[in-house]
């Protein structure tokens, strides 16, 4: 029972998929901290006056629970992009080469596929003749 974990827990790709959770978690932190002390002091300037931040107050002036903060927003949507793109670069760029030498193909296009006009699957592949799930013949082009 305990060889079978540890031949789980051993296996290359469970390993690659732990470091790079570790460290999209490290880069989480950081991007983070850049977004809430650079960016948004930033984005909240760009108001002017007083407000506390860029967008309207809904209620009484001076409840936080009734400001709509787009501020926050534009800076939550710049922290996603920003980490998409340290994942994409750092992890999956890297991880895609290494596989490619061991001759595993990862985060391919998708194979051209087709649609069954019966039961309407579209999950089958272009040069099918029959359709798997209900059996009608696909010998006529469908494109």
């Amino acid at each position: 029972m305990f060889r079978g974990f540890k031949n789980f827990l051993m296996r290359g790709d469970v390993i690659v998929v732990a470091v790079g959770l570790v460290v999209a978690l490290a880069f989480s932190t950081l991007i983070k901290a850049f977004t809430d002390f650079v960016i948004n002091p930033l984005v909240a300037r760009a108001q002017g006056g007083t407000s506390p931040g860029l967008g309207w107050q809904l209620g009484k002036p001076g409840n936080t629970a009734t400001y709509l903060n787009l501020g926050s927003f534009i800076s939550a949507l710049i922290y996603f992009i920003i980490f998409m793109a340290v994942i994409y670069f750092l992890i999956v760029v890297p991880y895609k080469r290494y596989q490619a030498k061991r001759g595993v193909t990862v985060f391919g296009e998708p194979t051209p596929s087709r649609t069954c006009p019966a039961c309407l699957q579209d999950d089958l592949p272009k040069a099918a003749t029959k359709c798997r799930y209900c059996g009608t013949d696909l010998t006529v082009p469908l494109d």
